[in-house]
């Protein structure tokens, strides 16, 4: 029989994370729900170390990296609940963790996704990602992070959930065709948050539902981040900003990408990332239409839940900052 909730686990090359993250799964307070864990063609023995100590767990297995949005996309597939948890594998869950996202996602028929309160492994009186945040710059940030946990203490509505560990409604995820697989890591739940804001569902922050979260414990090359972050970055402003909001905050948009180009220090990964957008243009077009076509929503509500911050360390003070040094 069916349970009520699956967990997904993507996994590359992480076994040394497992036994927090399932050790956790097991201590969970609500029971109601079956584990996944979808293999990104791991060399380090994780496939043989999950079905020897987690028997409970089940394994798809591929044989190559096809990134986060891929595998949990099959993940989703290869399950039939109402709802779905999707869990990063270098996190901790607490035990109350999936019984509060179960509570607040059954609070309204329009919550389509419920965000946890992830807290810094090495220091759980921080906040890493209280729901996620989306800027007219193009910018993505984690809301709260390393700010005391305890400002983050009251339920209220966010703009998307970190995908690293957040539940969302079956209903939704079937609605939006699941996450980008072109967008095969970083942004994709942005990308999908907006998507379903666009269908009218909410995200609710859920700060009893918490998580130990190391962060970037799965790793990828710094060349290879700021290629998917430029590429997907540019998709996710083509695909689900109207354009009515485009031509209103196209200084600030055009702002921002000048400022990634500078600050990410990789130029021509930065350039690649923006030549992968262009040839992907047609599609993005394409997918842009049809979204736009769905949209329940109107411009001023979505204009108002993206953030008029950049959310980093403001351009003038870097070049300062480096003038010092030279002087």
């Amino acid at each position: 029989m069916e349970t009520e909730t699956t967990v997904i686990i993507p996994n590359w090359n992480t076994r040394h994370w497992l036994p927090g993250c399932l050790g956790g799964l097991r201590e969970q307070i609500y029971r109601d729900f079956r584990i996944i864990l979808v293999d990104n063609g791991s060399t380090d023995g994780s496939v043989t170390f999950v079905r020897e100590y987690y028997p409970e767990v089940q394994v798809l297995a591929f044989d190559r990296n096809r990134g986060f949005a891929s595998a949990v996309n099959a993940g989703i597939r290869e399950s039939h609940s109402p709802y779905v948890a999707l869990l990063n594998v270098d996190t901790i869950p607490l035990p109350g963790w999936l019984l509060h996202l179960v509570e607040t996602i059954k609070s309204g028929p329009d919550v389509g996704s419920v965000a946890s309160k992830m807290l810094q492994l090495e220091n759980p009186t921080l906040v890493d990602d209280a729901g996620d945040m989306f800027s007219w710059y193009g910018s993505a940030r984690k809301r709260g992070q390393g700010e005391p946990a305890q400002w983050y203490d009251r339920p209220e509505e966010v703009l998307s959930a970190c995908a690293g560990a957040a539940l969302y409604r079956r209903a939704l995820l079937e609605e939006l065709g699941g996450f980008d697989e072109s967008f095969v890591s970083y942004l994709e739940d942005i990308d999908l948050g907006l998507r379903a804001r666009l269908l009218g569902y909410r995200c609710l922050y859920a700060p009893e539902a918490r998580v130990l979260h190391q962060g970037h414990g799965a790793g990828i090359a710094r060349s290879r981040y700021v290629y998917l972050m430029t590429r997907n970055r540019l998709a996710v402003l083509t695909k689900n900003i109207p354009s009515s909001l485009l031509r209103k905050h196209w200084r600030t948009l055009l702002y921002g990408q000048f400022y990634f180009f500078l600050v990410y220090k990789r130029p021509l990964h930065s350039i690649a990332g923006t030549v992968a957008w262009l040839v992907a243009l047609p599609r993005l077009l394409r997918q842009r239409r049809e979204i736009q076509a769905r949209k329940v929503i109107s411009d001023q509500t979505l204009e108002a839940l993206l953030s008029t911050e950049l959310g980093e360390i403001p351009l003038r003070e870097i070049i300062v900052n480096k003038l010092r040094r030279v002087s």
